[in-house]
């Protein structure tokens, strides 16, 4: 549905399930290094699996939900990559974007892949007395069960990196371009001006129906094929 354009100098940007999404993913990172920081594995698991279901659902979202959470709106090709590079280390007009910009763009599927990644790696590993593991572990050799587990390690610590690096970015955007990111997504709107772009947004109850379906079918494929 089409959703009227206020008068006022601040816009509609991020629908409800893409906030809700953010903060959660965010929540749930922090429980699984906690948990797995001090060996509460069923916990990590339980996370592991809560982080998987969001991830298949900001997957389905990014081609059929809201407009500035759809992949083609913000998944841009070297040209504009440049164009933006350039424009703000020159101090010139920067194109405004509703959603997210070139870079901003690249920095979600970035860290979706490297979850995704993570996830995936969580559900194959095994633990070097074989007590403990994903529930997918079965399917594979101990040694490629233990590469599993040393590679989420590891992915881990580049997501870490990654993430210093997304929050470092905030902070720029926050006190050096004035552009408050966190604020637009805790409101769901930021400052506009100029000419107000029309924008789409997808109604909630589609939101809420991928979003059981993606829970459905994650907990089917552990209940049917998992052994943890």
């Amino acid at each position: 549905m089409e959703m009227p354009v206020p008068k006022a100098g601040r816009i509609k940007v991020w629908d409800a399930p893409v906030r809700l999404f953010h903060w959660a993913l965010m929540a749930l990172i922090g429980v699984a290094w906690w948990t797995g920081e001090q060996h509460m594995l069923e916990w990590h698991r339980l996370a592991g699996y809560l982080i998987a279901t969001l991830l298949l659902f900001r997957i389905i979202w990014g081609v059929v939900g809201s407009g500035t959470a759809r992949f083609a709106s913000f998944i841009h090709g070297p040209r504009a990559l440049l164009a933006h590079w350039r424009a703000g280390r020159a101090g010139g007009v920067v194109v405004a974007r509703p959603g997210h910009n070139p870079f901003g763009g690249w920095s979600v599927v970035t860290m979706l892949f490297l979850l995704v990644i993570q996830v995936v790696l969580g559900m194959f590993a095994v633990d070097i007395d074989g007590m403990e593991s994903g529930p997918f572990s079965w399917l594979v050799e101990f040694d490629t069960g233990r590469l599993a587990a040393r590679c989420h390690g590891v992915v881990f610590n580049i997501l870490l990196a990654f993430i210093a690096l997304h929050i470092a970015a905030i902070a720029y955007y926050q006190f050096y371009r004035r552009n408050n990111l966190v604020g637009a997504m805790i409101t769901g709107s930021k400052a506009w001006s100029g000419e107000r772009p029309t924008l789409r947004f997808a109604p909630g109850w589609l939101a809420v129906a991928i979003m059981l379906a993606c829970g459905g079918l994650f907990w089917f494929l552990i209940a049917w094929w998992g052994r943890a």
